[in-house]
């Protein structure tokens, strides 16, 4: 007999998946702050922070540019890890379960104009170009992911100070 995970939905519904039915998906993230600001991609009507999936094959530091990139226009390095977690969720296009390991990352040296050329044909239908969010709004914005965003801007802000001490 196979195990049951709880997966949520886009809407925050639960639904019960065995696990061999799962996708396995890593993904990296990116949490850069400046200015009192921080850069988050805006999607259906809340936000999440730049990132996505890890290819097969893509070392970790490729896939964190390449979503970067794509999510946002900017060039950025991977610095510390902020947080990782883990998440069972249906993915809300292809209606497929995953489980996937969140890894967020300090974004450092971001230079580059914002843009969302680089949206693949998913993202052109949810997401709009990534903004810099002032700090002031952090703890009433709508966030479409399972961990504690405001807790990770704030361990953003101290790794990016502790940085240019």
């Amino acid at each position: 007999m196979s195990k049951i995970v709880m997966c949520r939905t886009i809407d925050g519904k639960e639904q019960e998946v065995p696990t061999e039915d799962l996708i396995f998906r890593p993904s990296v993230y990116g949490v850069a702050v400046r200015d009192e600001k921080v850069l988050l991609s805006p999607q259906w009507d809340g936000y999440d922070f730049p990132g996505g999936g890890i290819n097969l094959g893509e070392t970790i530091d490729e896939a964190f540019r390449r979503e970067i990139l794509e999510e946002t226009g900017l060039d950025a390095e991977r610095g510390e890890v902020l947080a990782c977690e883990s998440d069972f969720f249906i993915h809300p296009y292809s209606k497929k379960p995953y489980h996937t390991i969140l890894a967020y990352y300090l974004c450092r040296n971001v230079s580059g104009e914002i843009s969302d050329e680089h949206f693949d044909a998913n993202e052109k239908q949810y997401a709009k170009k990534a903004e810099w969010v002032d700090m002031s709004r952090i703890r009433n914005l709508k966030f479409y992911n399972p961990v504690d965003s405001v807790a990770i801007i704030e361990k953003a802000i101290k790794a990016r100070r502790a940085h240019e001490v």
